[in-house]
């Protein structure tokens, strides 16, 4: 699903980078074009630099060199991600005509298609294919023939031109900025395909301060959501209720979640009742049962966790892995660690088959 704000890219490259702009870790990856498939080069955490609320262009363009660095490469295409707080994901109905027209529509008058007041926003869009066959569906879209169905993302002007000085201060050349909840979606189609074409799934990303949750029917995204509960939440509760420090608590929340095993479920179960209430809501509307939860995230790399969120949800629940249908040439050490920081990596590499 291709949804950059802008892509300079002409063709398919044969290498790309993408870098997920996290609020406590920033992922990058470096991946390489294998025919239809991908290859992992290199990956690369990195604190991001929390000092501020928002990055200036000076301390981003910082932080994407010591990136580049960090992957070794001399690659200076990037692709970016921004977070939820940053980007809105929306269905709309757009009239039939060229993306860039939709884009200049969407900036005129975006109350009339995404009821929402968006003043000095960005726009992109992606067109969302008909899979219809059966008459009555033929039928029901003969009403709206002059409409298509578009996935729309939007941000501030002011964001992305921020984004664009600090590429540019680092030497590099930004193909795309994307929203981050595109990118599980595009992971799991590359790592899953059956899976995201056939069934009802609940992809769930549980970021540093928000989780998002889609509601994907048949590959197709019919809602998506924002909680505002994230990893931050769960380890600054488990420090608190333990008088210990932040770092103590997330060693614990990763590492011996069952010595803490009342506490942490106090403080993930709020999160479960939030996801179940999104799936509930998905399963009224549209009248079909979700099949499978996958988590994605840095705290999705606690079975713990998940299995507490399971039971919240009384729906089969499992951390799924966005490098199980690439190609691995890592070096030896990243090899050794790739499956345990593989839900770390959802976001960047989903973004990197965008382009």
């Amino acid at each position: 699903m291709a949804l950059p704000f802008f892509n300079r890219t002409v063709r398919k490259r044969d290498q790309i980078m993408a870098i997920d702009l996290g609020g406590r870790t920033t992922k990058a990856v470096l991946m390489q074009r294998k025919g239809d498939s991908f290859a992992l080069s290199r990956y690369a955490l990195l604190d991001a630099p929390v000092q501020s609320k928002t990055f200036s262009p000076d301390m981003l363009a910082e932080h994407l060199k010591s990136i580049v660095g960090t992957l070794d490469t001399k690659l200076r295409n990037v692709a970016l991600t921004i977070g939820v707080n940053d980007s809105i994901v929306r269905q709309a109905e757009l009239p039939q005509l060229p993306i860039q027209d939709m884009r200049q529509i969407l900036k005129m008058n975006p109350k009339a298609y995404l009821q929402q007041d968006l003043p000095n926003h960005t726009f992109d869009c992606f067109i969302i294919p008909q899979q219809s066959s059966k008459t009555d569906d033929k039928n029901k879209m003969g009403a709206i023939s002059n409409k298509f169905k578009v996935l729309v993302a939007g941000a501030k002007k002011q964001l992305l031109d921020d984004l664009l000085t600090a590429v540019h201060k680092a030497d590099l050349i930004a193909d795309g900025i994307v929203p981050s909840l595109i990118g599980p979606m595009n992971a799991l189609e590359l790592a899953e395909p059956e899976l995201f074409t056939k069934n009802v799934v609940a992809l769930v990303d549980i970021g540093f301060k928000n989780t998002t949750i889609c509601l994907l029917q048949q590959g197709e995204l019919v809602l998506s959501r924002v909680i505002a509960i994230g990893g931050d939440k769960i380890t600054g509760g488990l420090a608190e209720s333990m008088g210990i420090s932040y770092a103590e608590a997330e060693g614990i929340k990763m590492g011996m979640p069952s010595e803490v095993q009342p506490t942490l479920e106090a403080l993930v179960s709020p999160l479960g009742r939030e996801l179940r209430a999104s799936i509930d809501f998905f399963e009224h509307q549209q009248d079909k049962r979700v099949n499978q939860v996958l988590f994605s995230g840095g705290s999705a790399r606690s079975e713990f966790i998940v299995k507490i969120l399971e039971a919240e949800l009384s729906v089969s629940c499992k951390a799924w892995s966005p490098v199980s249908a690439l190609q691995l040439a890592l070096p030896p050490q990243q090899i050794a660690e790739i499956e345990h920081v593989a839900p770390q990596l959802t976001v960047a590499i989903g973004t990197a088959t965008s382009f």
